[in-house]
């Protein structure tokens, strides 16, 4: 049978450490979200316009001033296409575009049923991610104009999976320019997609890896554990011994057939004193909700968590399961979750 009830040794032998890369990418989508949704209608307008000439996008951006940088992050997330794919496209470039007479880089596409050219101003570049670009968190706190290096980047996210290349570098996602002059099709393409987005990054706010942290595990909890289950984001077990009103708050509450489990979540790359708080509330915590049949877990990880090692035991000694944050741990959690509410 696993042993659920780890010490500090044996829980840090499975933990992360460090933020997961999928993560801090969602993060970063979630704060740009608000940015993009702001400036949604000018970016629609840009595009509609540009309705006869699949070139004439470049020169509506400068015309209208609108950040080119704001520009091509937003087609970055209609398409899907992060800073990892465009890292990776930026490896490949020589492999997949072709080269004119003149030793020109290019593209060929077809857009509303006629052929058309791309001749790179500025590709093949060194360094192409993000923060190159800025479109990374960073970049976007500033505006930023159009150049040549962007507008290449443009004309690709565009028009590339109407070009010959589409099954390269994952280019058959670079579709949105096939719908420009097209205007009611374009909007409900572009609405549609960011209901998505929102949806992927729902809740969450700037700086909130904490809460994305606890939304990946009502996820994984949600499609792991049948619907006889309840499961509560910022949840409460109401206990006998408790006298507040609302009964005790947990990151996570799990119910089923009146059993209940107060799941807390905590994530830290740095060291704070929050843990220091978690520890001194764990064993009268553990203690009232045992009372009354119930059971608590944790989910700790993170450098900054491990360096308070005091707290950390105490707070295994005062758990009945306790998992790191990784995929692999939350299904141990889920096993936990459906040997003990059966």
């Amino acid at each position: 049978m696993p042993k659920y009830n780890r010490n500090i040794d044996e829980l840090k032998s499975h933990a992360a450490l460090w933020w997961p890369e999928e993560l801090k990418e969602k993060n970063a989508k979630a704060n740009v979200i608000p940015l993009l949704l702001s400036t949604q209608e000018e970016f629609l307008s840009i595009i509609k316009l540009a309705k006869k000439d699949p070139f004439k996008v470049f020169d509506l951006i400068t015309t209208s001033e609108f950040p080119a940088n704001y520009f091509l992050k937003h087609l970055t997330v209609l398409a899907d296409y992060g800073g990892e794919k465009i890292q990776r496209l930026g490896n490949e470039f020589e492999d997949i575009f072709p080269k004119d007479k003149n030793n020109a880089y290019y593209f060929e596409f077809t857009w509303n049923k006629q052929d058309f050219t791309y001749q790179f101003e500025e590709f093949p570049i060194k360094g192409m991610g993000n923060k190159k670009f800025k479109i990374d968190g960073e970049g976007l706190t500033k505006e930023v104009e159009l150049d040549n290096k962007t507008k290449d980047l443009i004309a690709i996210l565009l028009y590339a999976a109407a070009s010959d290349v589409h099954d390269k570098a994952e280019l058959d996602l670079c579709e949105i320019g096939g719908l420009i002059g097209e205007p009611e099709k374009l909007e409900s393409y572009v609405r549609n997609k960011y209901i998505v987005v929102s949806r992927i990054t729902g809740g969450a706010t700037a700086n909130s890896l904490g809460q994305l942290a606890q939304s990946e595990i009502v996820e994984f909890l949600t499609k792991s554990l049948d619907n006889s289950y309840e499961i509560i984001r910022n949840g409460y077990i109401n206990l006998s011994g408790y006298d507040k009103d609302g009964g005790m708050p947990f990151d996570i509450v799990v119910n089923k057939k009146g059993k209940s489990i107060g799941i807390e979540v905590s994530f830290q790359v740095t060291t704070n004193s929050t843990i220091e708080r978690k520890s001194g509330q764990a064993a009268g915590r553990l203690n009232l909700v045992h009372k009354d049949g119930h059971h608590i877990a944790y989910v700790i990880d993170g450098a900054g968590n491990f360096q308070r090692s005091s707290a950390i035991s105490t707070l295994c000694d005062n758990s009945d399961c306790t998992v790191a944050y990784t995929t692999a741990e939350f299904e141990v959690l889920s096993n936990w979750i459906k040997s003990v509410l059966k």
